[in-house]
């Protein structure tokens, strides 16, 4: 009271007391005197108080009587506005806690005056309430008093004046307990002496109570007494009394006092005594009443059943129940079976409403029914409780059903709004067709057999929120809709469903709730009943026991009861929501039995699931034989008989799939509505989450899974999970697209189900893999004799289970794969495919998987894991053995480097294919050994490997399949280079196990046999494997023949340095010449018929057509082998002793065959001759490959044709035979032989070089048109072995050689090409490119050269030869050579034979263009560097240089290429730059005496061809040419003419008279006349003027002849200009308006500009060297070109202009003497 006690609050307090005592002596001045007096010496007392004490509220107290007075005189005044005044005073100073107790009870005394002359009621209300409410003061009598007062204002006639009155006696009742409550909180530390209570026989002993205490108890008991109908004791001056006030006021106080009752024995005994009797008493009319039963028949009319009165029972008797349970245990059973009694059908409609919401009320809370089993179920000779609750719910609900409902089936819906669902319960005439028909939406309700109830909402889950027991405000009972009671059932049954678990499952400790039964969230499933039992036993309380069979006892109390009204509801509902609480609570239950180890009551449960999953009647032996046994069983309610009811099949449901059943004659179709797909989730997820207690139910659950998934038409994908198929036979499935979308779902959780299988125990997961095994012998007995879709759940997840359970795989390995084997060898294909399907996953799983220990550590379970893959083998279905081989594949994939023990098992398995067994087989087998030997091989221990090599041979030799025989050739080829790479470590384990083998032999006393003896262990593995390549180089079919050659060669040559060196005689001699002559022998002795085709439709290339043609490519291989090996171990060959003798051998193989008229094998003998020579040559396009081992070869036959084997690109092998020749070579320093020995080896080859090269390069005698020409590659290569060879013999190479040599290289580059072959050749004729064989011969030349260079002097006598050669390369870019008498075409021309593949091909004469003026440029190049070199200077080649030259400078134009002449141009003038001084040096020798006249010609030649420029000349392209022409002219100034002293006069004058005629030869007469100025060569025509003038006035004139020329040229030029001016002028005069011809108009301009140009000359020539005549000659012009100015052309005028300027510097002022100007 902070608020009231603040010195601001106080002193308010005083003003407002004073002002209330000053307003009351002002109303009362002139009627009541009395009071005034009072009013004004309370104002007195008041002042007094606050002046004389500091604690004014005390002491206000203190003195409370006096003060009070003047107000209570007010009062007894009965004015209203007085007492108004007084009563608001008395109120303040009561909220001021100021009032003392016998000031209260002045008051309370005064209350009452007023209330008996109904006074100011509300207020007096309002008054007691502050009293009592702010302070305890008011006690007993006084307490009683203002009770009774409240109650007496209760009774009045004004409503208003009621209410409050009833609202203010329920807010003094909880004052009064409030009180006690307070009382007790301040008392509870202190412990009372027990007083002696004589047995509790007096009952108003309340001498121990506390004051409060005792108030609360004698209030208490008077309710009691006037409830009863009986007299108060306390509360005196009641006078009258309602029995259904007094029930609320007993109920609120027991309600929310329940604390007081329990800790007070005195109230204990009220309840017990006067409470429960009373309760009893007046619950007698309702029963003893029958509704229906004809009052007239029974002597004693009954009294009718109260509603508001049996209402408020009720609730008295809840409160009762839930809070005094513990006290009134025998008074609490006759409550019980009270209240079940009331639901009997023969009780009125209202009243078992009521009674169900009491029952409802129970329900929210398990530990009173738990308390309840224990009272009584437990007790031996009691009423089931318990159970009689649980039944009589099922019955009430049946009855329902069964009986319909009295006076309400057909009324109209009722008005009133308290049903809580606010849709009245719209209840028809037929209710069951409600919703079926047009657009009425459908309301959620039961149905059955005809009876429709609608289900309300009534309530939230887990609280007993009731209607009816709520209506305090209705005296008649009212009007229960349709469907109410049943819908409050339906949430006791699910309530207590809920809360059973919830307790039992919560005091299990558990980790799982049971509420989670969506399939997103996994939980751990609990351990299974069993463990938890052996615990309990052992090591928990005796506690911990009792509560079980508390447990036990109440499950089995309930089960048979729930059961039977959830299977009723279930099949019943018609709402979605509602049959997923009804399944929740099936589901709640099963697995709760479970828990608790029930086994009956849990497969019940389980049973009633199911079967709401399958359509009705549906024919499933696993759950009609437990129904059986159940039904057999009826359960007496009360002497009812309550039959567990059959599903009735006309339920309005929605069909939502359509399928067949899964027997084996399947009859019809059945339907699968929604609700059963509810179920069906119901069912996952039981199976999910509570999979631990299922034990033998899992044949239930799984069965009843396996028919729905088989109706669905889901079928098993990998790693079993189930997808949507279709089904295979009968109608098909119909699904809609509800389903549809569900199944996804649906399949995920039948899938997470089994996922689940790993938080299983042990024994759990043994039942579900029973189970599933069981399932799987029927479906296959069913698939039996029949190749119908078997069903394959079972197999499927059994996969499932195996797969999530890896980590404990062992113990369940053997029954799985056992029964999986089994299911292998069916005679059903889908069956036996999925049960290899199966076992081949589980064990690919199986060894993937991180076991603990590794697989690498636990050997033992690794061979477990791979042995039914073994066993396997013994199954013939070929599906199966495929499945076995692709298993093997993936296991090598994931697992193969960790097998270790395991090959010699995987290994067999891929041996164990014979050559009969169909090809897919021998493929799938040999994918296994490929990845084997590309992937493992380091991986397996070294013993392993034979085997290998041998199921490598062993595919070589299968004849099935070509390619398979081609790439087992390559895996031997791969193996090989694994031994080469891991030689030393191989050897060592080898060894290590030979050693062991060895000694395990002495100890028998047995010899060691192995093949090889002799040699080392890892020699004798080469061995094996040039065994088996051996075997198959003569194989019968070519293209292994070729493989394994090249293989065979490749490995020997490759890794043959891992060979001991006494086993190289052996390889050479035994091995490889043997096999050399083999072939050869073959070769000649094979068919020459023509095969027609390859099988099949596989064209035969015309170069293998015939065997003869198959084994010669097999001979060259062969040859090529043995080259490549002599090559490459040369150093370990040459100190073996007969080396010389086997190199002779060698070389003449290679002739004869380069000799052979076939381009292929010849080609590939200089490749031999490449290889021991050790050249190997860059590979280009246009060569032929190397020959990797063909493993990448699928129809080789159409591969070796004459064009693509030389011409196609090539596939080289990365390490080519360069790397591995530098490889081997740096490892080992070769041997240093003896050099002469040496020499004669190199000489001995040259000998064969020039053999082979003359033979094929010489022309043919007779041309045909089976002439055989060699083909470019072969002559490529054989021009490019020359370079190397050179190198080794260039220390005896003669001028003799070198005449052979060029013999060879013109004969070569002159061989045309065939048709077929120039598109690869040439890729166009447009491109100037050179052709490998034209490179080769510049580089061979290029070679000797670069010899000579650096040679002797004796060598350098060369060089004249070498220009020679080169200079009849270069004619050919004018005149291609010819080649013997064949006729050649252009290579325009030439058709490709693209059609007639096999027609004779035309011969191509190359474009030697590009070849030309290659070798052009390095004629400048080496000249450059030799010009003044004696034999160069001597043999005159620069005269021949020229004299070459000239024949494209002479044809220009017509050159077969614009480049050509224009390089020849340059090259000219870079020749003659160097080579003229060198001429000019020698001049007196004599040496170039027939070079001038040679330069001269050649100049005259290509200044004034005769050839014409093409029409097309752009005039870019004619000013760019005559740059050209000007670029000689310039030459001829700078480099000729200055030097005149020093050269022929003859040849002088030639130059002279060529400028000449350059300055005046203006004018191509081919140009179309707008063209002409242009190309008139004008810059030309001035060069070579200026260089005329130059030389004519610039030098002085050493020889008359000289002068002469110049003047002459000038003479004449000035002339002409004179002569072209005066036709102008006249044509122009006679033309009139018309313009002259263009022609003529260009040629005056021409003269106007060369007029301008020779005054420009002369003016820059000294004065002195031009003579008066030529000045007189010009100036003579100027009159003429003043005439000109008449004429109408712009453009000649302003030539004009120009030419008139310079004529300024002539205009002197005339001199004395006048000169007359002609000469």
């Amino acid at each position: 009271m902070a608020g009231t006690s603040s010195p601001e609050a106080v002193k308010k307090l005083l003003e407002n007391m004073q002002g209330d005592l000053r307003g009351l002596s002002l109303e009362c001045r002139k009627k009541f005197p009395p009071v005034k007096e009072a009013a004004e010496s309370g104002i007195i007392k008041v002042k007094t108080i606050a002046a004389r004490n500091t604690d004014i509220l005390a002491a206000l107290k203190e003195n409370s009587s006096e003060v009070v007075q003047p107000f209570l005189m007010g009062c007894g005044t009965k004015e209203p506005k007085i007492t108004q005044l007084c009563l608001a005073a008395i109120q303040r100073l009561m909220s001021h806690e100021v009032v003392s107790e016998a000031a209260a009870g002045n008051i309370i005394n005064m209350l009452w005056q007023l209330m008996e002359n109904s006074l100011e009621e509300l207020k007096l209300l309002q008054t007691v309430l502050v009293l009592l409410t702010t302070n305890t003061v008011v006690h007993d009598e006084a307490l009683s008093k203002a009770i009774v007062l409240c109650f007496r204002l209760h009774f009045t006639k004004d409503n208003i004046t009621n209410n409050t009155a009833a609202a203010t006696v329920r807010q003094v009742v909880t004052v009064v307990f409030e009180r006690v409550v307070a009382e007790d909180e301040r008392y509870k530390d202190i412990i009372d002496q027990p007083v002696a209570v004589q047995g509790n026989s007096n009952r108003r002993s309340v001498s121990t109570l506390k004051p409060c205490a005792k108030d609360a108890y004698m209030l208490f008991q008077d309710l009691c007494q006037l409830v009863n109908a009986d007299a108060p004791y306390w509360l005196v001056g009641m006078t009258e009394m309602t029995r259904t006030f007094g029930l609320e006021l007993l109920e609120s106080v027991l309600n929310d006092f329940p604390q007081v009752f329990l800790q007070h024995q005195e109230f204990s005994f009220l309840l017990k005594e006067r409470v429960c009797p009373l309760v009893i008493k007046l619950f007698s009319p309702n029963i003893k009443f029958r509704q229906g039963s004809s009052t007239s028949s029974s002597p004693a009319p009954v009294e009718k059943p109260y509603f508001p009165i049996c209402m408020r029972l009720l609730r008295v008797v809840s409160v009762l129940i839930k809070q005094f349970y513990s006290l009134l245990v025998t008074e609490c059973e006759i409550f019980l079976s009270l209240l079940v009694k009331f639901l009997d059908a023969d009780k009125p409609q209202w009243l078992r409403a009521v009674a169900v919401e009491s029952i409802h009320r129970l329900c929210v809370q398990p530990q009173l029914l738990r308390s309840f089993c224990q009272s009584y179920d437990m007790k031996q000779h009691s009423t089931k409780v318990f159970r009689d609750i649980v039944n009589a719910l099922g019955s009430f609900i049946q009855s329902l059903f069964l009986v319909p409902s009295t006076g309400n089936t057909s009324a109209t819906p009722n008005q009133t709004g308290s049903n809580a669902s606010g849709n009245t319960g719209s209840a028809q005439t037929n209710p069951g067709v409600l919703g079926m028909g047009g657009g009425a939406t459908v309301l959620p309700a039961f149905e059955y057999r005809g009876t429709w109830i609608p289900i309300l909402n009534v309530t939230v889950q887990g609280s007993a929120k009731a209607t009816y027991l709520e209506m305090l405000d209705k005296v008649e009972p009212p009007t229960i809709p349709e469907g109410y009671a049943m819908s409050v059932a339906f949430h006791c049954l699910l309530d207590l469903v809920r809360g059973i678990t919830t307790m039992i499952e919560g005091e299990l400790g558990d980790t799982e709730t049971v509420t989670q039964t969506t399939a997103e969230t996994t939980s751990l499933p609990a351990q299974s009943s069993e463990q938890q039992d052996s615990q309990s036993l052992s090591d928990q309380s005796e506690k911990e026991l009792v509560s079980r069979a508390v447990w036990e006892e109440m499950v089995n109390a309930c089960w048979c009861g729930l059961l039977a009204a959830l299977s009723l509801l279930l099949d019943a509902s018609t709402d979605e929501a509602a049959t997923e609480n009804i399944l929740k609570a099936e589901l709640t239950m099963a697995a709760l039995c479970g828990r608790l180890g029930l086994v009956t009551s849990r497969d019940a449960f389980i049973t009633a699931i199911c079967k709401g999953s399958l359509p009705p009647h549906y024919a499933l032996t696993v759950l009609n034989s437990t129904t059986a046994a159940l039904s057999s069983k009826s359960y007496s309610i009360q002497g009812q008989n309550v039959q567990m009811i059959s599903p009735s099949s006309e339920s309005h449901q929605q069909v939502v799939a359509v399928g067949q059943p899964l027997a084996l004659q399947p009859q019809g179709t059945v339907m699968l509505t929604s609700k059963n797909i509810q179920c069906m989730r119901t069912l996952l997820n039981l199976a999910h989450f509570h999979g631990a207690v299922l034990g033998t139910s899992w044949q239930l659950v799984l069965a009843t899974l396996q028919h729905l998934v088989w109706i669905l038409g889901l079928k098993p994908s990998v790693g079993g999970a189930l997808k949507p198929g279709r089904a295979v036979e009968g109608p098909s499935t119909v699904l809609t697209t509800a389903v549809m979308t569900d199944l996804p779902s649906i399949s995920n959780m039948i899938s997470k189900l089994f996922e689940n299988s790993q938080y299983l125990d042990d024994v759990s997961l043994h039942h579900l893999i029973n189970a599933l095994c069981s399932l799987s012998l029927e479906a296959m007995d069913m698939a039996y004799g029949n190749n119908k879709e078997p069903s394959l759940f079972a197999v499927a997840k059994l996969l499932e289970t195996g797969l999530v359970n890896m980590r404990r795989i062992e113990i369940l390995w053997r029954p799985l794969t056992g029964h999986l084997l089994e299911v292998c060898q069916h005679p059903n294909s889908r069956m036996r495919e999925w049960g290899a399907e199966a076992l081949t996953s589980l064990i690919k799983a199986g060894l993937t998987f991180r076991h603990d220990p590794p697989l690498s550590q636990n050997q033992r379970l690794q061979l477990l894991l791979l042995n039914p893959l073994k066993e396997l083998s013994n199954i013939s279905h070929p599906d199966i053995r495929i499945k076995q081989l692709e298993c093997v594949l993936q296991i090598l994939q994931s697992q193969g480097d960790s097998l270790g023990p395991g090959w010699p098992l995987v290994l067999g398995v891929m041996g164990a294919i014979q050559s009969d067994q169909g090809e897919s087989l021998i493929r799938t087998a040999f994918q296994c050994l490929q990845l084997v030997v590309t992937d493992f091989l380091p991986t397996m221990p070294c013993t392993c490997l034979q085997i290998v090599v041998e199921v490598a041979g062993s595919f070589g030799l299968h004849n099935q399949e070509l390619n398979i025989s081609l790439t087992s050739i390559g895996l031997l080829w791969n193996i090989s280079d694994y031994f080469f790479q891991r030689g030393e470590i191989i050897e060592k384990e080898l060894n290590r196990e030979e050693a062991v083998l060895q000694k395990q032999a002495e100890e028998k006393g047995v010899v060691l046999n192995r093949p090889f003896h002799p040699a080392s262990p890892f020699d004798c593995l080469w061995l094996c494997l040039y065994a088996k390549l051996g075997e198959l180089c003569v194989d019968p079919r070519p293209a292994v023949r070729k493989s394994a050659g090249q293989t065979l060669f490749s490995t020997i040559g490759a890794h043959g340095t891992l060979l001991q060196h006494s086993t190289w005689h052996t390889v050479i001699w035994k091995v490889l010449f043997h096999l050399l002559d083999r072939v050869r022998e073959s070769s000649t002795t094979a068919d020459k018929e023509k095969i027609e085709s390859g099988g099949g439709n596989i064209l035969i290339h015309h170069s293998r057509d015939t065997a003869e043609k198959q084994w010669a490519e097999t001979w060259v291989l062969t040859l090529a082998g043995v080259a490549r090996i002599f090559n490459t171990r040369r150093y370990l060959l040459q100190p073996l002793g007969d080396f010389s003798q086997a190199w002779d051998v060698l070389l003449d193989h290679i002739q004869s065959a380069a000799l052979s008229k076939n381009n292929e094998v010849s080609l590939a003998a200089l490749k031999s001759f490449q290889e021991i020579l050790q050249i190997v040559s860059p590979v280009r396009d246009s060569e032929k490959p190397e020959t990797p081992p063909a493993i990448n070869v699928s129809v080789p036959l159409v591969v070796g044709t004459t064009t693509a084997t030389s011409l196609g690109r090539s596939f080289m092998r990365t390490d080519s035979i360069g790397e591995r020749i530098g490889r081997y070579n740096g490892s080992e320093p070769p041997v240093i032989t003896d050099e002469i020995e040496d020499l004669n080896l190199w000489w001995a080859a040259w000998n064969s070089w020039y053999r082979i090269g003359s033979e094929s390069t010489r022309p043919p005698i007779t041309c045909d048109k089976l002439t055989f020409i060699p083909s470019q590659p072969f002559l490529t290569a054989l021009i490019q072995i020359f370079p190397a060879l050179y190198q080794h013999i260039k220390t005896g190479f003669s001028m003799d050689d070198l005449q052979k040599l060029g013999v060879i290289l013109h004969g070569a580059v002159s061989v045309p090409i065939s048709s077929d072959a120039s598109p690869f050749i040439l890729p166009s004729y447009t491109e100037a490119v050179l052709t490998s064989l034209q490179e080769a011969v510049l580089t061979a030349l290029d070679v000797l050269q670069k010899a000579i260079c650096v040679g002797s002097e004796s060598m350098q006598i060369m060089y004249p030869a070498i220009f020679d050669q080169l200079l009849a390369f270069v004619e050919f870019s004018c005149k291609p050579p010819q080649y013997g008498q064949l006729e050649t075409k252009h290579i325009a021309n030439a058709k490709y034979n693209q059609i007639q593949l096999f027609a004779p091909a035309e011969w191509v004469a190359l474009n030697y263009v590009p070849f030309a003026e290659r070798s052009l440029e390095v004629v400048v190049d080496l000249y450059q560097k030799t010009a003044c070199h004696k034999a160069v200077v001597t043999e005159k080649v620069l005269q021949n240089i020229i004299k070459t030259l000239r024949i494209p400078l002479s044809l220009k134009y017509s050159c077969p290429s614009e480049s050509t002449w224009k390089l020849a141009v340059s090259s000219l003038l870079k020749v003659l730059s160097i080579g003229l001084p060198v001429a000019r040096q020698h001049a007196s020798s004599g040496k170039f005496d027939s070079m001038w006249p040679e330069l001269a010609n050649t100049f005259e030649d290509f200044l004034f061809t005769k050839s014409t420029p093409p029409d097309n000349l752009s005039i870019q392209e004619f000013q760019k040419n005559e740059s050209i022409d000007v670029e000689v002219v310039q030459l001829i100034s700078t480099e000729i003419l200055p030097y005149a002293n020093f050269i022929p006069k003859e040849f002088v004058g030639q130059i002279m008279t060529m400028l000449n005629k350059g300055s005046i030869h203006s004018q191509s007469s081919s140009f179309t006349e707008a063209e002409i100025d242009i190309r008139m060569r004008e810059e030309f025509s001035k060069v070579c003027f200026e260089t005329l003038l130059q030389f004519s006035f610039s030098n002085k004139v050493t020889t008359p002849q000289e002068g002469y020329i110049s003047r002459m040229a000038l003479s004449v030029l000035l002339k002409r200009s004179q002569d072209v001016l005066h036709r102008y002028i006249e044509d122009e005069r006679l033309s009139g308006k018309c313009p002259l011809p263009r022609q003529q108009v260009t040629e005056i301009i021409f003269v106007l500009k060369a007029v301008s140009t020779l005054i420009d000359s002369l003016k820059k020539t000294q004065p002195e060297n031009v003579d008066a005549s030529t000045w007189a000659q010009v100036i003579a012009l100027y009159p003429t070109l003043v005439e000109c100015i008449t004429c109408s052309s712009s453009e000649v005028c302003s030539a004009l202009k120009e030419a008139l300027v310079p004529f300024k510097d002539f205009m002197h002022p005339p001199a004395s003497k006048v000169q007359n100007g002609e000469s």
